[in-house]
Formats: C-alpha cells, sequence, structure tokens
C-alpha cells in the first residue's frame, strides 16, 4: 500500500522533470522575416535529452511560394579541466566552451510547402576535445577533465529564409 502511494505521489514529479528541457527553451517566431501567408504545420520545437544532446523537430511552413531557407542549430557545451604537476597536486585551469553546430543546408520549397528535417547538436564534445583546447601553466603537466562537468550551456536553432535580412523568421535558444 505505501508503495502504491509512493508511486503516484512521484509520477507527477517525475514528469515535471522529465518535460522540463522543453519548458526552458524560448521560441520566437517573427512573420516580417517570411513570405507573406507563412504557416507552421506542426510545432518547430527542441528538446535537451541525455548527456546534453539536443534534438530540434521536424515541421513543415506551407504558403512560402519558392521562397528557400536555411535551418541551423548550434550548441555550447562547457567543462572544466584541470592539470596536475608532477608532485600530484591539481592546479585548476577553468572553464572551456566547444561548440557543435550543424545546419540542415538549403531547403527548397515544393508546391509552395517547405519541410525542416530535425536536427541534433551531436556528437557531444568529449573530454579529448576539452582537454586539447586547454592550456596548463607548465607544458609537462598532465591535463584531466573533471568527471561530470561536460554540460549544454547553451543552444540557438533559427530557420531563415533567403534573402530576408531582417534576421530569422523562428528562433529557439535554451536551456
Amino acid at each position: 500500500m505505501f508503495r502504491r502511494i509512493l508511486v503516484l505521489l512521484t509520477a507527477p514529479f517525475a514528469a515535471v522533470i522529465a518535460f522540463s528541457a522543453v519548458a526552458s527553451a524560448a521560441t520566437t517566431v517573427n512573420p516580417a522575416n517570411a513570405p507573406n501567408g507563412a504557416n507552421i504545420k506542426g510545432t518547430a520545437s527542441c528538446t535537451v535529452g541525455s548527456g546534453g544532446l539536443v534534438t530540434c523537430s521536424s515541421y513543415d511552413i506551407s504558403g512560402v511560394g519558392n521562397t528557400n531557407a536555411n535551418g541551423a542549430l548550434a550548441a555550447n557545451y562547457t567543462a572544466t579541466v584541470d592539470c596536475r604537476n608532477h608532485g600530484g597536486q591539481i592546479v585548476p585551469v577553468k572553464s572551456s566552451t566547444q561548440s557543435a553546430p550543424t545546419s540542415t543546408g538549403t531547403l527548397a520549397p515544393e508546391n509552395g510547402r517547405l519541410t525542416v528535417p530535425s536536427l541534433n547538436s551531436g556528437p557531444v564534445p568529449t573530454a579529448a576535445d576539452f582537454e586539447a583546447q586547454a592550456t596548463c601553466p607548465n607544458g609537462n603537466w598532465t591535463k584531466e577533465l573533471e568527471n561530470g562537468t561536460i554540460t549544454l550551456s547553451s543552444f540557438t536553432y533559427t530557420l531563415t529564409f533567403v534573402g530576408f535580412s531582417g534576421g530569422p523568421f523562428i528562433k529557439i535558444t535554451g536551456p
């Protein structure tokens, strides 16, 4: 009986935690940066999954005529790398940032409808990526990534129509 009550009480909290990555993203749609009559079919959204992988959904936009577009996703990850001297002492270096950009390339509409494919930020930068970027005060010291410090610090997804200089039609930022 106690186990059943515990499950009933924790299920709503688990749902909030599972969807918190979606709720924290901010979406802006600017109709002035799209062909007149452009209409989003589906939902343009991005979610953060395990390990910090960002995935942005596929959707359609109708009413775009023959106007091409480009989709792009840039995710920034941070991590802390320390330096260990020959005496075993650790000297903190600092956090560094790695970017994982992806792009749809040029998207061409068909019969006035544009299908935007999903994008993801993978692969997430590795410990070796961060260690290669770090600089120790002494070249003979060993670089070490602090366990568990690779985190997604920010991402920006944009869909921009070619020929519109006012910025993206859709912009999603997070986390």
